[in-house]
C-alpha cells in the first residue's frame, strides 16, 4: 500500500488494514445518508418552531428562543455525554442518543397539541438539542473504521455537500409539512431524523480497535487553533444567514428576498463540497491559510456592504470555501488525538461551530447589521492571522 502524509509532521500516516473495514461501499453510503438525515431536525427546527409556536401563541419570535436552548443546550451537553459512552460500542451509543432526541421531539409536539404550558417545550428542546453535539462525534468517529486514509477526504467531501443539501431542504420541507400542521410537521422530522438508528453501520469495537484511554485533556493548543477557526467559519456564515431578512431591508427590498444571499451561499457551499470530493486530497497548510483569507475577505466584502452584487459576492465567497476548510478541520483533529478521544473532539468541533451561531445572533441582536458583519469580519481576519503566525512557527 502507498504511504501517506500525517498532516501534523509530514511524516508517514499509520496504514489502515483493510481486514478491519466493513464489507463493500454499502456501509460507506449507509454512513453518508446517516450523516446527512442526522442533521434534519436541526437544519429544520428553526422554521419549524417558529410555525409551531406562531399556532400556539400568535408569535413567531418564541421559535427563535426554543433554537437557543437547543443550542445552548448542545453546547453544555456536547463534553459530558460523549464521555458517557466511553465504554460502549460508538454505534449502539449514537443509536441511544438519537432515539433520545426522537423522543424528546415527539414529546414536544405531543406537549404541544394538547396545550399544556409553553415552559414545557423549552424543557424538551433543551433534551434534543443537549445530544447532538455527542451524536454527531460518534457518527464520525465511526467513519475511520469505514475507508481507508486515502478515502477520508473525499468521503468528508462528500458529506459536507450532502449536509449542505440537508440545510437547504429541510425548511422548505419543515415549511410545506407546517401548513398541514406544526405538530405534524416535527412529528414527520424527528422521524426522518431518526433514519441513522436503522442505517448507522455497526463496527467491530467502540473505536475500530481496542485504545486505553487518555487521562489528558483533549483541549490542546493545536485542537482549540482548529477549534477557534470552526468558531469564526459559524460565526460568519450564520452573519449571514440570520442577517439576510436586514440585509435585504438595507438594500430596500421585501424582506422575503433574504434569500438573495442566503441561496448563493448554500449553492456556493454544494459547489465546494462536491470540489474537495473530487480532489480527494487532504489540503496544505498554505492552502488552508488562504481559503481562511479568502472567507474574511468575503466577510469584509458583505460588512461593506458596496452594493447588493457585491455582498451576494462577499455571500458567495463564504460558501465555497466552507466545505474545504470544514473537512480540513475534521482531517486534522483526526491526527491531533487518540482514537479514544475522537467522538469527543468531533463533538466539540460541532460544538464550536454552535458557539459561532450563537456568537453571531448575539452582535447582530446588539448592533446594527452593518456592525454586526463588521464584527464578524474582523474575528474571522484575527483568526486567519493567528492560523497564519501559527503556520509559519511550525515550518
Amino acid at each position: 500500500m502507498t504511504d501517506h502524509t500525517d498532516i501534523r509532521s509530514g511524516g508517514p500516516l499509520p496504514e489502515t488494514s483493510l481486514s478491519d473495514l466493513p464489507p463493500g461501499r454499502w456501509a460507506l453510503l449507509r454512513w453518508l445518508v446517516s450523516s446527512a438525515t442526522l442533521n434534519v431536525p436541526q437544519a429544520a427546527s428553526p422554521v419549524a418552531f417558529s410555525l409551531l409556536t406562531l399556532s400556539l401563541t400568535g408569535d413567531a419570535s418564541r421559535g427563535a428562543a426554543l433554537i437557543l436552548v437547543m443550542t445552548l443546550a448542545q453546547v453544555l451537553g456536547a463534553v459530558p455525554i460523549t464521555r458517557l459512552g466511553r465504554t460502549f460500542p460508538a454505534a449502539r451509543f449514537l443509536q441511544v442518543l438519537i432515539v433520545v432526541r426522537t423522543l424528546a421531539l415527539i414529546l414536544m409536539a405531543a406537549m404541544a397539541a394538547q396545550g399544556v404550558p409553553f415552559v414545557w417545550l423549552f424543557v424538551f428542546a433543551a433534551l434534543a438539542g443537549s445530544v447532538n453535539g455527542a451524536a454527531f462525534g460518534y457518527l464520525r468517529s465511526i467513519l475511520n473504521s469505514l475507508t481507508s486514509t486515502t478515502g477520508l477526504p473525499r468521503a468528508l467531501g462528500i458529506s459536507a455537500t450532502l449536509n449542505e443539501v440537508t440545510f437547504v431542504l429541510a425548511p422548505v420541507l419543515a415549511s410545506g409539512l407546517g401548513t398541514i400542521s406544526p405538530v405534524f410537521a416535527i412529528l414527520a422530522l424527528a422521524l426522518l431524523g431518526a433514519l441513522p438508528v436503522l442505517l448507522v453501520p455497526h463496527i467491530r469495537s467502540v473505536h475500530g480497535g481496542k485504545v486505553q484511554a487518555a487521562r489528558t485533556s483533549v483541549l490542546t493548543p493545536a485542537v482549540a487553533l482548529w477549534l477557534m477557526c470552526g468558531a469564526a467559519g459559524g460565526a460568519t456564515v450564520a452573519s449571514i444567514e440570520i442577517g439576510a431578512v436586514a440585509l435585504a431591508l438595507e438594500f430596500g427590498y421585501e424582506p422575503a428576498l433574504a434569500i438573495l444571499f442566503t441561496v448563493p451561499l448554500c449553492l456556493a457551499s454544494v459547489t465546494g463540497g462536491i470540489l474537495i470530493s473530487i480532489y480527494n486530497r487532504t489540503l496544505a497548510r498554505r492552502t488552508v491559510v488562504l481559503l481562511l483569507a479568502f472567507m474574511a475577505a468575503g466577510a469584509a466584502l458583505a460588512a461593506f456592504q458596496l452594493s447588493l452584487t457585491a455582498t451576494i459576492v462577499g455571500a458567495v465567497m463564504i460558501g465555497c470555501v466552507l466545505a474545504p476548510l470544514g473537512t480540513y478541520y475534521s482531517l486534522v483533529l483526526d491526527t491531533l488525538v487518540t482514537p479514544d478521544k475522537r467522538p469527543e473532539v468531533f463533538a466539540l468541533l460541532r460544538t464550536s461551530n454552535a458557539v459561532g451561531v450563537i456568537f453571531a445572533s448575539g452582535v447582530l441582536t446588539a448592533f446594527s447589521i452593518s456592525i454586526a458583519l463588521g464584527v464578524v469580519a474582523m474575528l474571522m481576519v484575527i483568526v486567519t492571522m493567528v492560523v497564519g503566525v501559527a503556520s509559519l512557527r511550525n515550518g
